[in-house]
């Protein structure tokens, strides 16, 4: 045989091995990453010219269309994935496209934001450029809407990669989205999606010359990956999510808070509750309404087969079980529990390593822990989020205002949810937070903000200063341009610093300011 023959064959066995089409994909990815970063960058320079009203006419398409097709999506998303239920998942679609839109639709993203008269300070609203926006399994569909309106509300393009195992919705998503905001008038590329889906295309995608900022949303491994690629970054962190019971609580609504908090499209949202903590007080009251809300409480043996299956060696939640029901898992763990059953509920002693069940687990698995009061609650709810849920979110049910405070000033988080559920609470759903989909959890997880994620996150802020004084040395002098306006407050700040404040021909001078500046010659015509 030839060498050449010989080289040949085994070019052709090497393309049936797994390696050789993994190198495939990865180059394919990669090169599409740089292609799509680059058209989005050029049409990005047409989208930062855009007036307010055109942004504004463009994001009211995409949240249309994703308002007319929330269900279908929904649905593709559950079964491609097999997370959660169609029903939620096309609530979470709808919270994207509607409530999330309403709340950015007043927001002026273009042009002047505010101006202080007083500072004489003018805050001008400028686009960061290109955002690569990576998208989780759990929340595909909702989480690519949401992050495709803020994105474009802020003038920014923005380039969407889909976690492999959600694929197909998260491309149907942004075929959906990006049909309608072409059509209201968005430059073609400004808005795009990866089609040759892998770890190395999304890492490129975030290192990329051409991407700006990064909004990750995914795993611990992504969110780091995301903050060492050198570009600015928006990670979300997990979370551990404990809510507490306190005595004075209304104990049914706060159960019932806390089992449709954690069922809700199974458990997948990171705020979703993962302890429930009672006050032995109300311990009986507690377990009741558990059991009427459809909670089944573990034995010690079902607990450890549950706990089993559910985390792994590592110490992470089993994708087998993420977004799964609870009647699913126990049929895996080989438990019987009534066809009613909505959420397992696993009784423990301790939090950490010898605890498994007391990590994050985004299934309807709940820990349930009694303690003593408050005081021990609120310590046994710091454990948990030390156990994984730094500066996520925390929940609280109670009567007594007092405790509730005291419970938000000692917890390491930057949502404290308080007699609503933390699933969605913290998503600004059934609370005043700012509605959306990416929640960040400032420096305890590594995260550059606390803030829940909007379109202010994703643009710069020029500001325009105007000179109020001179640099020199000596004091007492007529310092700055001559004035137009003259409030109580520049007088109060001119006889501080010990100087005068020139007045232009037809200044307004308020009366209070003319009264405080009665003579002390601190105005000069």
């Amino acid at each position: 045989m030839s060498t050449t023959n010989a080289l040949r064959r085994e070019s052709a066995a090497g393309r049936k091995q797994p390696w050789y089409n993994a190198l495939c994909l990865a180059t394919k990815s990669i090169d599409e990453a740089r292609a799509l970063a680059g058209a989005a960058r050029e049409a990005q320079k047409a989208l930062a010219a855009f007036s307010q009203e055109e942004v504004d006419r463009i994001v009211d398409a995409m949240a249309a269309a994703a308002r007319h097709d929330a269900e279908r999506l929904a649905r593709l998303a559950h079964e491609e994935t097999g997370f959660g239920n169609v029903a939620d998942k096309t609530r979470k679609n709808l919270f994207s496209a509607t409530t999330v839109h309403a709340y950015i639709r007043p927001l002026r993203t273009v042009g002047v934001l505010r101006e202080d008269r007083a500072s004489r300070i003018v805050e001008i609203a400028e686009p960061m450029g290109v955002v690569a926006a990576v998208i989780p399994s759990t929340n595909p569909t909702s989480t690519a809407i949401f992050k495709a309106l803020v994105g474009v509300k802020a003038r920014d393009a923005v380039v969407l990669s889909p976690h492999p195992s959600a694929k197909a919705c998260i491309l149907e998503t942004a075929r959906v989205l990006i049909r309608a905001a072409e059509a209201a008038g968005l430059p073609k590329g400004a808005l795009s999606c990866m089609t040759e889906v892998s770890l190395e295309g999304t890492q490129e995608l975030m290192r990329c010359r051409d991407t700006s900022v990064i909004l990750a949303t995914g795993g611990i491994g992504l969110v780091r990956a995301a903050y060492s690629s050198g570009k600015p970054a928006y990670g979300v962190g997990p979370g551990n999510v404990p809510a507490y019971i306190e005595r004075s609580a209304d104990v049914p609504k706060a159960v019932r808070d806390v089992i449709n908090g954690k069922t809700f499209d199974y458990g997948t949202l990171c705020s979703s509750e993962q302890a429930l903590v009672c006050d032995e007080a109300i311990r009986a009251q507690v377990e009741e309404e558990v059991r009427k809300n459809g909670g089944y409480f573990l034995g010690p043996g079902e607990a450890a087969a549950v706990a089993k299956l559910a985390v792994t060696e590592q110490r992470l939640a089993n994708p087998e079980v993420v977004g799964r029901p609870a009647t699913v898992i126990a049929q895996k763990a080989g438990i019987d529990v009534p066809a009613e059953t909505r959420a397992l509920i696993a009784p423990l002693a301790g939090v950490g390593r010898d605890f498994p069940l007391s990590i994050e687990k985004l299934c309807p698995i709940l820990a349930f822990y009694v303690v003593h009061d408050a005081r021990e609650g609120s310590a046994r709810c710091l454990e948990l989020l030390r156990f994984g849920g730094l500066g996520h979110t925390a929940g609280i049910h109670s009567r007594d205002e007092q405790v509730i405070r005291e419970f938000a000033m000692r917890k390491p988080v930057f949502r404290v949810i308080a007699n609503s559920q933390t699933s969605m609470g913290a998503t600004g759903f059934t609370t005043g937070l700012a509605p959306s989909m990416s929640l960040g959890c400032g420096a305890p997880a590594g995260n550059i903000t606390s803030d829940n994620i909007t379109p202010m996150h994703l643009l710069n802020v020029k500001r325009l200063a105007f000179g109020l004084r001179s640099a020199g040395r000596s004091g007492g002098g007529v310092e700055g341009p001559a004035l137009d306006f003259v409030s109580e407050g520049d007088v109060r700040r001119a006889l501080a610093e010990g100087r005068r404040l020139r007045l232009a021909p037809r200044a307004i001078v308020t009366p209070a300011a003319r009264d405080l500046a009665e003579g002390k010659g601190v105005l000069e015509s």
